[in-house]
């Protein structure tokens, strides 16, 4: 759905975005709809400020589980813009590797990177600031120890710097694409090729600059090879190598040839997954195999999953001072593991 015409968007001086409705949804929350609106907000931020009273719709205060309507005018007065101090936080941190000049870190669900837009708290680098001495600074005050990104629904392993000169041979290695990075997505489809290298340029939106599309005119070169892992009735898990990294590359790929990551609310329908939803693709005849698909789930209408199914499943590089390769994968988190857990017992069922 191109959101650019689901709302017409403003901002005021004050710090407050004002929004009115231009779509009509048949079941949409506020704060799903708001969270897939400010990219740079995590769920549990927007909620907050919703449960603050920060959140007004036609000027009333309303809560989390409000759901939108056409026309509605939407208020939101946003913090203010933070300044350049990061302030330390004590959030845990899933760990894969650590010594003296860098880290690997697994990455969880609705965690923003780096402050952005007022976004100053509840970061990666809030954690990463009370969890470690020092961090490269090369990417500025509000990124310390950040050498790339992963977007703020997508899990998994991303690299921390701590040194400035481990830091600079570690984006050169990105520049020069000789970093591994492999992901793991569920997909909408069931895909007719084993494996497919999609080439296509990516650049900005036409129509909506916070998202990218496929651009032949404007758009940079950009390379995802996938390869088929294991198909369900309806959906399919794959692996996917990047050459490159451009944003949302994955999501605006896959997309593109017709396989959707589950759950994208801004590449995909939806921003959520629930049984009702793994289901539709089965035919009438098969559906009396699925009698015990109650036993999976205690309502088949609860989301199994409430963002993009896409993980950041491995990241391989050589280490700049031990020169030495390294390699290091990232536990599925439970919400993905469950919904693929979930595929396959429908498959099961069906077979």
């Amino acid at each position: 759905m191109n959101l650019s015409k689901t709302a017409t968007l403003e901002f005021e001086e004050t710090g407050q975005l004002q929004l009115v409705i231009k779509h009509k949804y048949s079941s949409k929350r506020i704060d799903k709809y708001l969270v897939s609106r400010l990219q740079d907000y995590s769920r549990s931020s927007i909620q907050k400020l919703i449960k603050e009273g920060a959140v007004k719709v036609n000027n009333n205060a309303v809560k989390n589980n409000y759901e939108i309507k056409l026309n509605d005018a939407i208020s939101i007065q946003l913090p203010e813009k933070s300044d350049d101090h990061i302030t330390p936080e004590d959030i845990p941190l899933d760990v894969i590797y650590e010594d003296e000049y860098l880290m690997v870190l697994n990455k969880s669900p609705d965690m923003v990177v780096h402050p952005a837009c007022g976004h100053a708290s509840g970061t990666l680098v809030n954690a990463l600031a009370f969890h470690c001495n020092t961090l490269s600074a090369l990417n500025g005050p509000l990124r310390p120890g950040i050498v790339h990104r992963l977007d703020r629904d997508t899990s998994g392993a991303i690299l921390v710097v701590k040194d400035e000169k481990v830091h600079k041979h570690l984006a050169l290695q990105f520049e020069e694409r000789t970093v591994k990075k492999e992901y793991l997505a569920v997909v909408k489809g069931e895909s007719e090729l084993d494996s497919d290298k999609i080439d296509l340029p990516i650049g900005k939106d036409k129509r909506d600059r916070k998202k990218m599309a496929i651009r032949h005119d404007i758009g940079k070169n950009a390379v995802s090879i996938f390869e088929v892992i294991e198909r369900f009735p309806g959906y399919t898990l794959v692996r996917v190598i990047l050459e490159t990294g451009r944003t949302h590359q994955i999501r605006v790929h896959m997309k593109t040839i017709g396989h959707p990551v589950i759950a994208d609310s801004e590449y995909g329908n939806s921003d959520a997954c629930c049984i009702e939803d793994l289901t539709k693709p089965v035919s009438n005849k098969d559906i009396h195999s699925l009698a015990k698909l109650t036993e999976l789930c205690n309502n088949t209408s609860d989301p199994i999953i409430e963002r993009q199914a896409l993980h950041a499943y491995k990241i391989g590089f050589t280490h700049p001072v031990y020169n030495k390769a390294m390699e290091f994968t990232a536990e599925i988190p439970k919400d993905m593991h469950n919904l693929i857990a979930t595929l396959r017992k429908i498959k099961a069922l069906l077979n």
